[in-house]
């Protein structure tokens, strides 16, 4: 039990001067290029006013969301195939890992440089560019004829995801505005939430189906069908927008940013894999050295009129610094949790792909239903809808605690379904809002960036969660047993919770 564990341990613009409202045909000023919606010219000094935009119709974003549902679901749809690819490729436990940080750390390290690239360039162009690529980089995983060149793929495809996710969110903070834009934010928050808990499902499904002979290799080309439908979606329904004062790359920013997010992420990733060997340490080492630096730089830049990749003046914003600090807690603990979990049910309770899917059922179908009753809740209790969607989601992990303590291992999917369902209610009252509220007051020329370090944020906490609390739970596991186990690592998101509660309390009053 203890070397399958092992195999798997962290598997796992600015919009032209008139936006048409989602869902209508009413038009509002917001050429402004700070995005304030005063409706005034952005006084480029030409005097002269760009032709308007469409704005983004319903299929427009339901089109977005599915390019953004793809690189979620393949962070974590990887989770139940690993003991699959591991027979398969004969990958062993250090490449599995490679498997999912390869991905995982390609992804986090370049979404602010593809938010800013959108910026650029043009978010509609840049999607179709991020959708074609994932579908190739997918494609190239489900062929890979051994272990490493499955690897490559998946850093790729990381790459790919980068360059699609940050335009999604883009789109929707250029191309809608007012009540419009507070509904596609929900509903983007609550596609975060759901395509997270999909993609295992999904997972489960696609394994146990073994699809002419496909096994595993199902669950990277399906993407390339779906990604296609996108992409001829996209062409008819997604509106280009883009910044009208592009900034250049930032190229110290990047760099640095990127060495600091290798340095964090691939040592908590690999070095449990590795038998944590020096370059782990020295990298951890070195994170905070080059985070420091790229502050500085980042400031210096900003002060003398440069182009930073990511302001500062953009965190002192007070709903973008108060949310992004509160995904942080979140998503560790939300990324830890679906591994820990995952594993749990298929080496402690020997559930199938398919069961270990299905379990996850209710906590997904509960997370949507919140996700449609928070806009509601917001209106009338602002940020207090976070702060009880954080009590709920404490009061789902006890009961599923208590469930595991006291159920093992005579447990099924129906057994555990209510700890699921209010834990899934309390996420879903949770995440949804807080990406709404991060990007409620960032300026549309720089939504791009804002998106990209909304998006940085949270996958590198997915991926600090998957690596904490998972680390936590395979040490736990080999001296007291999978059961307690589990339950001291549902414990231990407790804290992340309680962090999640305090942090709620300084997020803007009310919601936008």
């Amino acid at each position: 039990m203890t070397e399958r564990m092992e195999h798997t341990l962290t598997s796992r613009a600015q919009v032209l001067p008139r936006v048409t409202h989602l869902g209508t045909g009413r038009h509002t000023g917001n050429g402004n290029s700070a995005g304030t919606g005063t409706g005034k010219s952005s006084g480029t000094g030409t005097g002269t006013t760009p032709a308007p935009s469409p704005g983004l119709s319903a299929l427009g974003l339901l089109t977005v969301l599915l390019g953004a549902a793809l690189p979620m679901v393949d962070f974590f749809i990887v989770n139940v195939a690993l003991p699959t690819i591991d027979r398969d490729l004969n990958a062993g436990s250090a490449v599995l890992e490679m498997v999912i940080a390869g991905y995982g750390v390609a992804y986090a390290v370049l979404l602010v440089l593809g938010g800013r690239l959108g910026d650029m360039f043009g978010r509609r162009n840049l999607f179709l560019w991020g959708l074609a690529l994932f579908a190739l980089t997918s494609l190239a995983c489900g062929l890979a004829p051994n272990a490493w060149s499955l690897v490559g793929a998946r850093v790729a495809q990381g790459a790919a995801s980068a360059l699609l996710l940050p335009q999604a969110l883009a789109t929707i903070q250029s191309a809608t505005s007012g009540s419009s834009r507070a509904k596609a934010l929900s509903y983007y928050g609550a596609t975060a939430g759901i395509a997270s808990v999909v993609g295992q499902v999904l997972g489960g499904v696609l394994v146990s189906a073994d699809i002419a002979g496909s096994g595993w290799r199902a669950i990277f080309l399906v993407n390339v069908p779906v990604a296609a439908v996108a992409f001829v979606l996209a062409l008819r329904t997604v509106p280009e927008t883009r910044s009208q004062h592009p900034a250049r790359i930032d190229r110290a920013g990047t760099g640095l940013l990127a060495v600091t997010l290798v340095a964090l992420l691939l040592p908590l990733t690999e070095g449990r894999a590795a038998g944590w060997p020096v370059w782990a340490w020295a990298l951890l080492a070195l994170s905070p050295f080059t985070a420091a630096a790229f502050v500085a730089v980042e400031t210096r830049g900003e002060r003398t009129g440069g182009n930073p990749l990511l302001p500062p003046s953009l965190v002192r914003i007070h709903s973008v610094r108060s949310g992004l600090m509160l995904i942080v807690p979140f998503c560790l603990g939300f990324g830890g949790f679906m591994f820990v979990v995952a594993v749990a049910m298929q080496d402690g309770l020997r559930f199938s792909a398919l069961l270990a899917g299905a379990a996850l059922a209710p906590l997904c179908a509960a997370f949507f239903a919140a996700s449609l009753l928070g806009p509601r809740m917001v209106a009338r209790w602002g940020r207090l809808t976070v702060t009880a969607g954080s009590l709920t989601q404490a009061a789902g992990l006890l009961i599923l605690a208590a469930t595991f303590l006291w159920g093992w291992p005579h447990l099924g999917v129906w057994a555990l379904a209510p700890g699921m369902a209010v834990t899934g209610f309390g996420q879903g009252l949770v995440l949804p809002v807080v990406f709404r509220i991060v990007l409620s007051e960032v300026p549309a020329a720089q939504a791009g960036v804002g998106s990209g370090a909304m998006a940085t944020t949270q996958q590198s906490a997915l991926a600090l969660g998957v690596a904490t609390l998972g680390t936590l739970f395979l040490s736990l596991s080999t001296s007291i047993g999978v059961r307690d186990a589990l339950v001291w690592t549902l414990l231990a998101q407790l804290v992340a919770v309680a962090a999640t509660v305090a942090l709620s309390l300084r997020l803007p009053r009310r919601v936008v």
